[in-house]
């Protein structure tokens, strides 16, 4: 679970009930029909926008945005560096017996590749082109996020045009007017929050997961490559400092 995602939900709806409670009364600012307008509306035009089968495929991959997906990019130079050093020694085949210590699926797959004499490009096309197919998957997920924030405030400005309508069609009866500007506030209100605190925000956390988990396995595929290639391990360590920024550069070798 990503703490800070959670931190900051509970943050910004925390700061906003409690600077709407100073101001008054927190019930003034719920709304049925304004909540109907904006979330049924949001959910209706999502719908519109992409087929069913993308949207049932991309709630899992949303669901990444509470996650936390903590790369180690030195760990994971050290960890191959360490794995070419035995594959060097001992041949590529005694990589069998760490697989049993890696929880990473991909890096299992990868490996077991290699094991199985698949040739270096060989392995690093098919594993390159997993990795496209996950960013695509993850592209998908930010977007729909992004469109969801594009129309919740999109239905608010029309929740906000529904309640001036039906307040300029009863001004001769001033108890209607108050309802009808609290729907056509409310919905703008509404709307502005659920893009700008969920959507939006979660959109940007995905894919900053997104960036993390491909370099992790751009590292692996690359690792994995130099290696099958028989390349001395501090080479491989070189050239795999180019993935990350000088700062994070730990050497295995002193």
């Amino acid at each position: 679970m990503d703490l800070m995602t959670i931190v900051g939900l509970v943050a910004a709806f925390g700061l906003m009930l409690m600077a709407i409670g100073q101001g008054g009364g927190i019930t003034i600012f719920i709304n049925i029909p304004s909540l109907i307008i904006v979330v049924g509306g949001t959910l209706g035009t999502t719908l519109v926008h992409f087929p069913l089968r993308e949207i049932k495929k991309t709630m899992s991959v949303i669901q990444k945005a509470f996650k936390n997906y903590s790369a180690n990019p030195t760990g994971r130079i050290s960890q191959l560096v360490d794995f070419a050093g035995r594959a060097r020694k001992e041949g590529i085949l005694s990589l069998q017996t760490v697989m049993g210590d890696i929880k990473d699926p991909f890096f299992i797959k990868g490996i077991q590749m290699a094991v199985d004499g698949f040739e270096p490009e060989a392995l690093k096309e098919m594993l390159e082109r997993e990795i496209e197919y996950l960013e695509e998957r993850h592209n998908k997920g930010a977007e729909m996020l992004n469109a969801m924030g594009t129309y919740a405030p999109a239905m608010g400005m029309i929740g906000t045009l529904i309640g001036l309508v039906q307040m300029l069609q009863t001004l001769e009866d001033p108890s209607t007017i108050g309802p009808a500007m609290a729907v056509a506030l409310l919905t703008t209100f509404y709307g502005a929050v659920m893009a700008n605190v969920m959507f939006i925000p979660m959109a940007g956390k995905l894919k900053v997961h997104s960036q993390s988990e491909i370099l992790d396995k751009s590292l692996v595929v690359e690792g994995l490559r130099l290696i099958l290639e028989g390349e001395n391990p501090r080479i491989i360590e070189s050239k795999l400092h180019a993935f990350v920024s000088p700062k994070l550069r730990k050497s295995n070798f002193k």
